[in-house]
């Protein structure tokens, strides 16, 4: 059973920092990649970030400039380093991870979500 255990969330005030941790475990294939999503009320999902396991980098204009995603193979975990917050980031961050398992030859490719955690930006 692969699960996502997120945490980091909360309330900061508008200009204020947060980090996000999202750890994997019970994955037996090589996570190619990893990320972050979030999801206001009424909206589709989007990504925020994501980072490869070569370490390339993937993020949404929104947050460029002010949030750093990275990761550490060993701990299967990845971070997104989250600064400058303003209000329009309030909203549940999802933690995703995609995993390639390899079967006589074959890839099979998994996804997996974490629970969410609430990040809430006010005054």
């Amino acid at each position: 059973q692969v699960q996502l255990v997120e945490s980091g969330g909360g309330w900061v005030q508008p200009g204020g920092s947060l980090r996000l941790s999202c750890a994997a475990s019970g994955t037996i294939g090589t996570l190619i990649v990893m990320g972050w999503y979030r999801q206001g009320p009424g909206k589709e999902r989007e990504l925020v970030a994501d980072i490869s396991d070569g370490d390339t980098t993937n993020y949404v204009d929104a947050v460029k400039g002010r949030f750093t995603i990275y990761r550490d193979n060993a701990k299967k975990a990845v971070y997104l380093e989250m600064n400058n917050l303003k209000p329009e980031d309030t909203v549940v961050y999802y933690c995703n991870a995609r995993e390639v398992r390899m079967t006589l030859s074959v890839a099979n490719l998994f996804h997996y979500w974490g629970q969410g955690t609430q990040v809430t930006v006010s005054s």
